[in-house]
This record gives structure tokens, sequence and C-alpha cells, in this order.
């Protein structure tokens, strides 16, 4: 289990991107870096002959066996605490577990879920969130019974649909989870009562394929609650900022399945363009991007990953409010 740094990436300084149209965009320093590098070996064979060009095809196949069947099926807990200024005095230390891209039908994928199941189970979190693409594949919608029936927490289990769900069946994955307790929050929100105090978790419908409606999702939140917007991708996250969403969950990315220092992330998908991986800043809202559980078993320095977080109060308002 590992922890991560609760210092905010700002949209500045994520790499750019090449802003061509499409559905996937790829790093133009991981491009470029790959170009040096394969001149870089041209050199080396070129100098040190087969004795070389032997030690870079082995360096070459370890990084590829690391990249497609070990990292991809080691998933980790990250444990991350966020503070909030106006956090309501009730909700101080209120736990939220998220789980997000479960991709089943991939390689490791239902692994991959039920390890995260289990550490939901251990941790007890007082919400859930699932953050979308449950499948890639219809055949695997069978499956999310069984792997998600452990689940439980005290405030409530809430979902938002992600592309890869509405391309392989909604209504299905719906039918089948709903019975177990986890309500989808499509374009709405809820009052969720917290001892003396409450919050407001709401969903938006995915930005890809779904019809995505912030002003429906916040429309019943009571004026100044503490809200919580739940969106599989992640780049609605400026607008649900200027309507004074506090936190912002998402996934969507699987932070780029490459990602390393400097480099950054190495592909990124349609709407997943503007907050990438992690724990970001959209103007005065906090975002977290999960880096998700499944999908393509492709990734380097980019752990699959499920996420408790505890709220907190900020420090000074601790201190100066009891």
């Amino acid at each position: 289990m590992a922890a991560i740094s609760s210092e905010l990436r700002t949209r500045s300084d994520a790499p750019r991107f090449d802003p061509t149209p499409g559905r996937v965009r790829y790093s133009p320093r991981w491009l470029g870096a790959s170009a040096s590098l394969g001149m870089l070996s041209l050199l080396t064979m070129a100098r040190g002959g087969l004795p070389a060009a032997a030690a870079l095809g082995l360096a070459g196949v370890a990084g590829a066996v690391y990249a497609t069947t070990i990292e991809p099926r080691n998933p980790e807990l990250t444990r991350l605490t966020l503070e909030f200024a106006n956090l309501p005095p009730a909700l101080d230390g209120i736990r939220i577990g998220q789980l997000s891209d479960m991709h089943l039908g991939n390689p490791f994928s239902a692994r991959n879920s039920r390890w995260a199941v289990e550490r939901m189970h251990e941790e007890r979190p007082d919400m859930i969130a699932l953050t979308g693409d449950f499948v890639s594949y219809d055949h695997a919608i069978a499956e999310l019974p069984a792997i998600l029936a452990p689940l439980n927490a005290p405030l409530g289990m809430f979902a938002v649909p992600g592309n890869h769900d509405y391309w392989e069946g909604l209504n299905h994955i719906r039918r089948l989870l709903e019975p177990l307790g986890v309500e989808f929050l499509i374009n709405h929100g809820k009052v969720i009562p917290v001892g003396d105090d409450a919050l407001y978790v709401a969903g938006v419908d995915d930005l890809w394929d779904g019809h995505p409606d912030l002003d429906a999702a916040l429309a019943e939140r009571p004026a100044g609650m503490w809200s919580l917007l739940l969106a599989h991708a992640p780049d609605i996250a400026d607008a649900a900022a200027a309507q004074g969403v506090e936190l912002q969950l998402s996934g969507h990315t699987h932070g780029g399945h490459l990602c390393l220092p400097y480099l950054g992330s190495f592909c990124l998908p349609r709407h997943g363009w503007i907050y990438s991986n992690g724990h970001a800043q959209a103007g005065t809202m906090q975002v977290y991007v999960s880096r998700g559980l499944g999908g393509l078993p492709l990734r380097l320095g980019c752990r699959p990953e499920a996420i408790i977080f505890t709220l907190r109060r900020a420090r000074y308002s601790r201190e100066h409010n009891g």
C-alpha cells in the first residue's frame, strides 16, 4: 500500500499535447524520447556490435514484460487526505473509497477488481464512489454482481457511467448493480445527512457518449451545502468549479498508461486531456483522477489503484472554530 503527496498539480504543470482533434492524444515528449532512444540504440549497436545489440534486446524485452505482465496486475491502495476550509464539522474525518475503470473482460481486470473490493471491505469507508467503465466487453457484465457483492458503505454507494458502459450495455449493468445497493446518479444528486450536517452528492452523465447536464445534477443542491461530484471523464472540472463544487472524483484516463517524470502521461483519451492523473486543482475545487483498476494491460509508472480519501477541515479552520 502506498501513500501519495497531497501537493496539488495544476494544469500548467501538465505536459503539452498536440491539439489535433481525435479520440486519443499522444504526448510529444514521449514520441520525441522514443525517437531519441531509437537513434541512441542504433549508435550503440554500430559501435558495440553484437554484444551491444543483445544487451539492448534483453533490456527491451525485460521492459516490455514488466509493462505488460507485472505492473498491470499489481494494484496499490492510495491513501489521500484532502483539506477544505469550508468542510462542515460533522464531515471532518469522513472517508470515501473510490473504484474506477474496472474494465472487466481485459487481462488482470477481474483480479484487480476483486483485490480492490477486498480493500474496501477491510477499510470500511463511509461512502463508496464508482466512477464508471465497469466493463470493456458485454460478456463480462455477468461477472459484476459476484465481484461487487461484498461492497457496502453506511452513507451509500454511488455510481456514474463511463463511455464503455454505454458501448457495452448500461441498462444491463444497472439492472445487476442496483439490487446490490449501488445507486446511479446520472445528472442527478441527493442530500446525504451526516450527523448535524449534510453533504450533497451528485453525478453527471458521461461526456463522451452520454448526455451530461451539470445544471440538472446540481439542481437540488441546497444553497451553500458542501458538494461532491462524480464524473467519469475529468474535463468537466472547470465547469463544476464554476458552480461551486468542492470535490470532483473521476477516472477515464488510466493515468495515460505510461507515466514517468518529465515525460508525463503517454496517451490520453478525449475528455481527459486537461486533468489527466491524480490530485489537481480546478479553481477553488479539488479534483482526483483515478488511474483505474483495469483496461489495456500496459502500464509503466502508473500502477492500477483503489483510493481511500479522508476529508478534513483545514487546520486554520479547526484552530479558529474549535
